[in-house]
């Protein structure tokens, strides 16, 4: 995304904010570009978060049922997860246009959560342990909630990471996949596939999940964790929840005692069987090429832009391993 592109978006981000009642002399700074671009909106004795959707990423019936899911959880204390603030005209969702973007955009203002993100360079046992909680107990009210119909989100899946119109693009295509490269990855999504295909996709294992359950997306504050960003949120393998909770850390030293302590957690909300636990390994490396592809269609942005020198080499020596492992 160029810079005169995001110029515009911070100037319609500026302008949006009279949609809301807010205090006078609010103010939005940019703080995050990925599939959206997110806002901290600031005023004497006021705090919340601006989203400013992606052209064409998502529907507004799609951001409707995300809000629906998310708002639903906060409402029944399943899981801490930030409040929506509707709009002057009562609607969650509003859009609006610049003169210099072709396309109108989606946004959604939420309440401010407190907290930090768990460093990487701490120790995360005791985070991931209660992020499996978490994990299970979204689980849980997936399966048990009544979705308003239509309902309408992405699905992480085999035809979806890999298939001939894949959601985050090619993995082929992303930088520096050499033909060694590829080789092995080609490999890892053929037993990937294979795998998955005979693990199956009942609703005891496949149904609607966040998608996205990684550290950036985890605010501690206290004893308290809340948990972020539901725009991803689809459905999927419920055990993909954990492979996207150590998205770009899937070769840290402390990934075999972060996969226990997640379990450990899991299983004190929902039971898993020995089978489920033996695709863990499946759902990183399906994990693991879903965000190839996303860097490689992401570019433009400052994070894959830092990703990208190593991330597909990384990736087929992960790749190996999985393969030595399981075929």
């Amino acid at each position: 995304m160029t810079t005169t592109i995001l110029d515009h978006i911070d100037q319609l981000a500026t302008a949006a904010l009279s949609l809301w009642n807010l205090p006078q002399g609010a103010t939005a700074t940019r703080i995050n570009v990925s599939e959206n671009i997110t806002y901290l909106v600031e005023a004497p004795g006021h705090k919340s978060v601006l989203r400013v959707h992606r052209d064409g990423y998502h529907s507004h019936r799609a951001i409707e049922c995300e809000l629906a899911w998310s708002q639903a959880l906060r409402a029944g204390r399943t899981v801490s997860t930030p409040a929506v603030i509707p709009g002057k005209n009562g609607a969650d969702i509003q859009r609006t246009s610049h003169p210099s973007l072709t396309e109108a955009r989606h946004m959604v203002l939420f309440a401010f959560a407190e907290g930090h993100q768990p460093s990487e360079d701490t120790n995360l046992v005791p985070a991931f342990t209660e992020l499996g909680g978490i994990a299970a107990t979204t689980h849980l009210h997936s399966i048990q909630w009544c979705r308003p119909e239509p309902f309408e989100r992405l699905h992480w899946n085999l035809d979806t990471v890999f298939g001939a119109a894949p959601t985050w693009g090619n993995w082929r295509d992303a930088p520096n996949v050499t033909p060694t490269i590829a080789t092995v990855l080609e490999r890892v999504e053929a037993t990937v596939t294979a795998r998955l295909h005979a693990y199956g996709m009942t609703p005891d294992r496949y149904g609607l999940i966040h998608a996205d359950m990684r550290l950036a997306n985890l605010l501690i504050d206290g004893e308290t964790t809340h948990l972020i960003d539901f725009d991803d949120c689809g459905f999927g393998w419920f055990l993909y929840d954990f492979a996207a909770a150590i998205s770009f850390i899937e070769d840290h030293p402390q990934i075999p005692d972060l996969k226990a302590a997640w379990l450990t957690g899991y299983r004190r909300i929902r039971p898993l069987s020995v089978a489920d636990e033996a695709e863990i390994d499946t759902f990183i490396m399906l994990r693991r090429l879903a965000l190839l592809a996303w860097i490689g269609t992401h570019i433009e942005a400052t994070e894959p832009q830092a990703l990208a020198p190593d991330f597909a080499r990384v990736s087929a020596e992960l790749g190996t391993a999985y393969l030595a492992a399981h075929t």
